[in-house]
């Protein structure tokens, strides 16, 4: 709908609505064309013009390719987590993390405590990380509280494994900083080895998966980036584990 041809035949008051319909998309698909003139302070005639390099024979019919190029751009993200999946599964089972999943798996069997740390959506999995971990009788403990109290022998005779999709979020790298300084060994699970995470790891195991961001209803993106690629990485580290203490 908005292809790169279209906008660039745009002038400048029509570049301005433009920005505010891209900006306000789901409030403009409820407008009357005089509200949205009312808003963005051009003509009707303005946006009638718009519309008409846009592809569009008014604005009504405009607002309803509107509704349809939203509606399809979010269903493009989702689907998109399929075949990022599928990509993530089909480089296991040829054996490319197995290296970094039993060099990562004797370093925890070295150890007495594994923390897990991760922050929102990652904290979450650190949780079920730890619980998994801990069923399988290597005891384990999950963090996402960047400002939990780090203390004594449990952080000192430790192994963190810290999660993160970009391997870049604030609170993550204060709390693996923190640990480091205390002596813990730091595990990474993050989409790319080339992240700041990673960089400050003693071992890195990257899946490299499609990232994945969502429009909501407020226009604002959320990243919802597939974790199956991390669970099934903690799922192999504990079985490993579970092997090399057995």
């Amino acid at each position: 709908m908005f292809s790169a041809e279209n906008i660039a035949n745009l002038n400048e008051l029509e570049l301005d609505l433009y920005k505010y319909v891209i900006e306000n998309m789901n409030k403009v698909m409820y407008m009357r064309i005089r509200e949205l003139a009312q808003e963005t302070h051009v003509s009707t005639t303005t946006i009638l013009r718009f519309c008409r390099n846009m592809g569009c024979e008014g604005f009504s019919d405009f607002k309803v390719k509107l509704k349809m190029h939203a509606k399809e751009n979010n269903s493009k993200i989702l689907d998109n987590s399929i075949n990022a999946i599928e990509e993530f599964m089909e480089r296991s089972l040829n054996g490319d993390l197995d290296e970094s999943i039993l060099k990562a798996a004797q370093l925890i069997a070295d150890y007495n405590n594994v923390i897990f740390i991760g922050i929102g959506n990652s904290g979450f999995i650190a949780g079920y990380g730890a619980r998994y971990m801990s069923s399988l009788g290597k005891f384990a403990m999950h963090i996402d509280d960047p400002y939990f109290p780090l203390i004594g022998e449990m952080v000192s005779n430790s192994v963190t494994i810290a999660l993160s999709v970009s391997g870049e979020t604030d609170s993550s790298l204060r709390l693996v900083n923190l640990l480091k300084s205390k002596g813990s060994k730091i595990i990474s699970i993050t989409n790319r080895k080339s992240s700041t995470l990673s960089k400050l790891s003693d071992i890195n195991i990257s899946y490299y998966i499609s990232t994945e961001n969502f429009l909501d209803n407020a226009l604002e993106y959320r990243d919802v980036t597939s974790q199956v690629p991390t669970v099934y990485i903690i799922e192999a580290l504990a079985r490993e584990v579970n092997r090399l203490l057995l």
